[in-house]
């Protein structure tokens, strides 16, 4: 679940007037939830199509994330399958835990300013707040606060396509996360994906970036929640080409077995 989280922040979204497509590597730590260690990832951008592999260990985790035609596809390499997801059908379903009216979204410059790798990057401090419901419509009430700094490389290559797809993304109400992990964290989900679209608004990549989700809840299980739902996520972006993809690298593969989920 947090491996699915982290490799959806890994792939975050800006705007600058340039047009092809994409292919950005990053890096990626975490603490919290059970999760440690260093993962890679690659994220390629084509129109309003994104794949992203991430590595774990020995596992690699592809999702394959299909604004145009409403889909997401997540590969299982060894069983040759895939889980495909009716996007449109989950939004809808999502929204019912989650009310975008009761968001509060925020991101201002810091003043400050640091070199990654050889670039120079102007800091941003980011907070969203989302209040959620878990356990269905009479469950409990939460508030998901995800707070951090992103340092941002303004005109960078290729920003502009992954802005483009963000936007699309975001106007069909669409998360980054494998939707069995958004269902029972529906907070968090729509919080990075709230996260995505304001980065789209700033002139530049990401190329660093700190972030912290917290939950906070009411009575003796909501105190519960907030000591241990921490979760930290640091990212650091190692390449950003541009350069024209094939599209089957945005397809399932011929030979694997489609598994619709709902």
């Amino acid at each position: 679940m947090t491996r699915r989280m982290l490799a959806a922040v890994l792939a975050f979204a800006m705007w600058v007037p340039a047009h092809a497509d994409v292919t950005i590597k990053a890096t990626g730590t975490g603490k919290g939830l059970g999760m440690s260690g260093t993962i890679p990832s690659t994220t390629y951008v084509k129109g309003q199509k994104m794949r992203v592999e991430s590595v774990l260990g020995k596992k690699t985790t592809t999702t394959i994330f299909d604004v145009e035609n409403q889909k997401m596809y997540v590969l299982d390499d060894k069983k040759k399958e895939t889980d495909v997801w009716d996007m449109a059908a989950f939004s809808q379903e999502l929204s019912k835990a989650v009310s975008a009216e009761g968001m509060q979204t925020s991101i201002k410059p810091n003043g400050q300013t640091k070199t990654v790798a050889g670039q120079t990057a102007e800091g941003y401090d980011l907070e969203i707040v989302v209040p959620a419901t878990v356990g269905g419509a009479e469950g409990m009430q939460i508030t998901v606060l995800l707070s951090g700094v992103a340092w941002i490389v303004k005109g960078a290559p290729g920003a502009a396509d992954y802005a483009a797809f963000y936007q699309g993304a975001a106007d069909k109400g669409w998360i980054f996360s494998d939707p069995r992990v958004a269902k029972g964290s529906p907070g968090q989900a729509k919080a990075m994906a709230a996260m995505y679209a304001e980065f789209a608004k700033l002139g530049g990549v990401p190329y660093e970036s700190q972030t912290d989700i917290k939950l906070q809840g009411e009575g003796m299980v909501g105190g519960l929640m907030s000591r241990l739902s921490g979760l930290s996520m640091n990212t650091t972006t190692e390449s950003v080409e541009t350069g024209s993809l094939a599209d089957d690298l945005f397809q399932p593969p011929a030979d694997y077995t489609l598994n619709p989920q709902q």
